[in-house]
């Protein structure tokens, strides 16, 4: 029943305009809010303590509607991927073109902000992107998000070993692949790492495979315009890691947190990025 229900929903989606289904979004996000005690304890401490250290303007009930926005987004970039295209507006690609000229492949870094499905697309349109993701434990619902996320020249392969062997070929190869770098980790895969002034258990991977393949790890955004508009792509190379394990980590943190800041209320707050996963050594003291 639930399978039949996300599909009929996808296929309405499909037929929707933008606006419309990011209108929807909010609608969504401000009632998660509203209604769910547990939604709210993560979600607000989290973004009123970035928003407070920065001396930013506190937008909850605008960070609560961008919350449904970012998967009404996503629901729209997979059942509208060309009109979803027409809708980006891509700035430094010639930062991609560099990275991509020297032959040693890119590490696509999108965080969970605004409408980071759209990225690996317009990457694909270009050249082969392998895309690392973690699948849902419900096989139903992994099969429809993997069928929703199929695009031409994107291959998507699992947060485990057999991933990695992926993604290590296809930098060997001169491809691009792209990683979640705000995703908490499997433990014994991350270091403990401060972000946004937290211990956070922090990927190594795209790390790892940076230095590794001397390979140039770029942080991608995807900043929603205003409704119905689409959104504005950026592209940072990063400054080659430390071989110091620790501070590379953080250097990776800061990046993400740079990224954050061009919209903070567009982020997934309401993600647990401070959890302890099983396995992982407990945290340091701050």
């Amino acid at each position: 029943m639930r399978k039949l229900l996300l599909k009929l929903i996808l296929a309405a989606i499909a037929v929707l305009p933008l606006f419309l289904v990011q209108v929807i979004g909010a609608a969504l996000g401000i009632l998660a809010y509203v209604g769910s005690k547990q939604y709210r304890s993560l979600f607000r401490p989290q973004y009123e303590a970035v928003i407070k250290s920065h001396h930013l303007p506190l937008q909850i009930w605008g960070a609560a509607a961008a919350s449904g926005q970012l998967f009404s987004d996503s629901l729209w970039i997979w059942s509208n991927p060309l009109a979803a295209l027409a809708k980006a507006e891509i700035q430094n690609w010639d930062v991609v073109e560099a990275a991509m000229a020297e032959g040693h492949g890119m590490i696509i870094l999108c965080p969970h902000l605004g409408g980071f499905e759209i990225i690996p697309r317009i990457l694909a349109e270009h050249f082969p992107a392998t895309i690392m993701y973690r699948p849902s434990r419900q096989s139903w619902l992994n099969e429809i998000i993997e069928k929703g996320r199929a695009y031409p020249n994107m291959h998507f392969v699992p947060t485990n070993i057999h991933g990695v062997r992926h993604m290590t070929r296809a930098l060997s190869k001169g491809e691009a692949i792209a990683i979640l770098p705000d995703q908490v980790p499997s433990g014994g895969d991350g270091i403990w790492s401060n972000f946004f002034g937290r211990m956070a258990y922090t990927t190594t991977l795209p790390i790892r495979l940076s230095i590794r393949h001397a390979t140039p790890a770029v942080m991608f955004t995807a900043k929603r315009k205003s409704i119905g508009s689409g959104w504005v792509i950026n592209a940072k190379r990063l400054e080659p890691f430390s071989e110091d394990p620790n501070i590379a980590a953080q250097e990776l943190n800061i990046a993400i947190e740079n990224a954050v800041l061009t919209a903070p209320e567009q982020f997934i707050w309401a993600y647990n990025r401070y959890k302890h996963p099983s396995g992982a050594e407990l945290p340091p003291s701050n």
